[in-house]
């Protein structure tokens, strides 16, 4: 391989740090009007009326819309299509969108947003899943307040527990999460001549952005074109809510017929966009002796918030995920979704399976201490192998190298060392803590029919090449890591390979760029775009060359290679390719493999491969205080294939960072009537460069046959194993076992001072 495996310079490198990328709040077009929202002062209530009249009097406004002014379906489509454009007679989340204003300025369109009035008949919000859940509580959602329910049924759960020799029991909490992305959400809408529209903005799912929009202004899917603008960062923040900010947008352009442009700003993005879900969840694990896991038994609860948008599926993902990377013959899961009045939740990297990866390694931590083993071995005689089969009841392929991540970080970390010398004495203690985790690549049987993906690929007569795909670079590196492929396949050097902004009109729909499949899914569709050209070029070659087959012809970095080393430039080649009028240009589409899912069992075959990490962490803990230092990672992940090691580096850094603030410090707060009261950087609290440890990141490389040069995709796992093993090394520096994160200095502070478990 000439550069798959390479360390490349990222192709949006030069751009973003000289300031030439654009982004949502750099676009302009002549004419543009500017955008704002007004929003739900109450959690939960019913519209009584929505005063305009003063709004309309600010010098520069040009429109003030409601939902009456919505001419399709007032809903944004997404899993159960609950979601409104504009609430229209009654608001469920503080911030709900009521209406959008447009005026020829910022200024006046934020002052006529202040203007207008929103009278509601304000009614008691239900704020927990678990109050939610009562017989007695107010109807959100159906006939229970469940948007959506999973289970897993396998063995003989109660016989296993009953029999086992240790039973560990735990409940576990987790926090909403806020994305932090750099960018927040913003998008411009631009009438088109033929009666069409045209939505650029930051995204990670432009076809989902394209049905939204066409959905509310009621148009046909070819009559809306989407093109992604530089994304200033997304991690699941921007997979399903950017259809509501280009909705709005779009109302606006479509009813004035002049270009319109909405940038939120940021208290009102983290006040009213997705979150991860804070979870609830109750574990009962059964062991022999030995330390072998005989049963698990799990209740999962999500808190959705006031519409399912994608619950659904982020607790199908938790389900799949709720027992961990290891064998175990009897397994109860039930998994819940929960509506309540607090704003709604969806994809954050992990989706769905941090908050029960948490409760997992800690019930398995729990059991090492009452055992008496090591944590490591514990997992060592759990973890599934190669042959092995999950919770679900699929058999894994010779791909698993999760056995080998784990034996990496203990050795890098020096665990058997330091978990012999304990925690030390006096005010400050010494932890070292550890968690495996798995995590499912691509949709799955989960999301089964939307796991596709276009490519478009052609090859300049000048040795130039350009690809297009429907999925989206939003900081992960996946300009980068295509560009390889494209090079790659057609023997180009990576600096000739560019390209195209992800744009609904030049690919078929290709699916949501989440699931961490971009790799695999763009990645096969682009090698099946490029076989023909490859072929084409090979048989000129082959021409060129008198080599009788083409399939021998080698294509290297611009040249094409015979078997004898004979060899001609690629300028040559396609000055032929041109003269014979030879076409260079290819679309293709990559289908991912068969998946099931049996709704009755759970059982089945739930993703196409698996991607394994292994974490080892390090703590101080200033046992007066409650403050927990983190002193270093050590983070091992099989990846399958490293396509762009250092690409691959950057992902295990930044993703333990983000589960770091996870752990420590981020938490989303409500007042008793359901207002959120920490919207903002200065209350809502994410690492910063001087709480980040040093990460030591360990690439393991067990190759898939279903992936591209056999890669697995993997960008969300970085942040999912780093919690636990952060509350576990708190566990071996204090012995006080914490079961709800954020570990804040306040609630550790509690909980020595109790001398027991929180």
């Amino acid at each position: 391989m000439t550069w798959i495996g390479a360390r490349v310079v990222r192709k949006d490198a030069a751009e973003k740090v000289t300031g030439r990328a654009r982004f949502a709040s750099d676009l302009f077009v002549p004419g543009m009007l500017r955008v704002r929202v007004v929003r739900s002062p109450v959690a939960r209530g019913r519209i009584r009326r929505i005063e305009t009249s003063r709004a309309r009097e600010v010098p520069g406004v040009v429109a003030v819309l409601t939902a009456r002014d919505i001419p399709g379906r007032n809903c944004i489509p997404v899993v159960l299509d609950d979601l409104p454009l504009l609430a229209a007679e009654e608001v469920r989340f503080h911030g709900e969108p009521v209406a959008v204003v447009a005026a020829e300025t910022e200024a006046a369109a934020e002052e006529a947003a202040r203007r207008v009035e929103v009278v509601v008949e304000e009614l008691p919000p239900v704020l927990d899943p678990l109050e939610s859940l009562k017989s007695d509580a107010p109807r959100l959602w159906g006939d229970d307040n469940v948007f959506k329910r999973w289970h897993v049924r396998r063995g003989d759960v109660d016989a296993a527990l009953q029999g086992a020799d240790l039973v560990v029991a735990g409940s576990y909490r987790t926090p909403y999460q806020e994305h932090a992305y750099l960018e927040p959400q913003g998008m411009l809408a631009v009438p088109t001549p033929d009666g069409g529209l045209e939505v650029t903005g930051s995204m990670q799912c432009p076809f989902y952005v394209r049905e939204g929009v066409a959905t509310v202004l009621g148009l046909p899917l070819a009559s809306v074109r989407v093109v992604q603008a530089t994304t200033g960062g997304a991690f699941g923040g921007k997979e399903d809510v950017p259809s509501i900010v280009a909705g709005q947008a779009a109302l606006v352009a479509w009813k004035t017929g002049r270009p319109a442009r909405l940038i939120y700003t940021r208290d009102e993005d983290i006040l009213s966009m997705s979150k991860r879900h804070p979870g609830l969840v109750e574990s009962r694990y059964g062991f022999a002796r030995n330390g072998t896991l005989l049963a698990a038994d799990v209740r999962y609860i999500l808190d959705a918030g006031a519409y399912a948008t994608l619950s659904p599926v982020v607790a199908w993902r938790g389900t799949v995920h709720a027992v961990g990377p290891y064998r175990c013959e009897n397994v109860r899961v039930e998994t819940l979704a929960v509506a309540t009045n607090k704003v709604p939740c969806g994809a954050f990297r992990g989706f769905g399976s941090p908050q029960v990866l948490f409760a997992a390694e800690s019930q398995m931590d729990e059991a090492a201490h009452r055992l008496g083993l090591d944590p490591v071995e514990v997992r060592r005689r759990n973890l599934l192998r190669d042959g092995d089969v999950t919770p679900t009841g699929q058999r894994l392929r010779a791909e698993v190298g999760l056995g080998e991540a784990l034996e990496r970080v203990v050795a890098a970390s020096g665990w058997a060392e330091k978990r012999a010398s304990g925690p030390g004495t006096g005010t400050r203690r010494y932890g070292i803590g550890c968690s495996v985790v798995h995590y499912g690549v691509c949709l799955g049987a989960g999301g089964r029919n939307l796991d596709r993906a276009g490519a478009f690929v052609q090859v300049m007569y000048d040795g130039s090449a350009i690809y297009a795909v429907g999925t989206t670079e939003m900081g992960q590196g996946m300009h980068t890591v295509l560009a390889q492929v494209v090079a790659e396949e057609l023997g180009l050097p990576y600096d000739a390979v560019r390209p195209v902004a992800s744009d609904t009109h030049m690919v078929p729909d290709s699916g949501p760029t989440v699931a961490s499949r971009t790799t695999m899914m763009s990645g096969n569709a682009l090698r099946r775009a490029a076989a023909p050209i490859r072929r084409t070029l090979q048989e000129v070659a082959a021409s060129l060359l008198g080599q009788a087959d083409p399939a021998d012809i080698r294509l290297e970095n611009g040249r094409a290679t015979a078997p004898d080393g004979r060899s001609v430039d690629y300028d040559e080649v396609l000055h032929r390719c041109f003269l014979e009028r030879r076409p260079l240009a290819s679309s293709a589409m990559a289908v991912s493999p068969e998946t099931s899912w049996d709704p009755e069992t759970g059982a089945g075959d739930a993703y196409i491969t698996y991607a394994f990490a292994a974490n080892v962490v390090e703590v101080a803990v200033d046992v007066e205080t409650g403050e927990v230092e983190v002193l270093r990672v050590h983070a091992a992940h099989d990846l399958g294939r490293a396509v762009n090691p250092t690409g691959v580096e950057g992902q295990i850094e930044g993703g333990s960072a983000q589960g770091l603030g996870y752990a420590l410090l981020e938490e989303i707060l409500h007042d008793a009537r359901g207002r959120m009261v920490n919207h903002r950087f200065s209350t809502y609290l994410i690492p910063t460069a001087r709480d980040v440890p040093p990460i030591h990141a360990h690439i393991v490389e067990h190759p898939t046959e279903v992936g591209p040069y056999g890669a697995k995709g993997f960008g969300e796992q970085p942040l999912m194993g780093i919690a636990p093993a952060v509350a576990n090394a708190v566990f071996h520096a204090t012995g006080v076992r914490m079961r709800e994160v954020p570990i804040t200095p306040e609630r550790l502070w509690r909980a020595l001072r109790d001398g027991g478990p929180r």
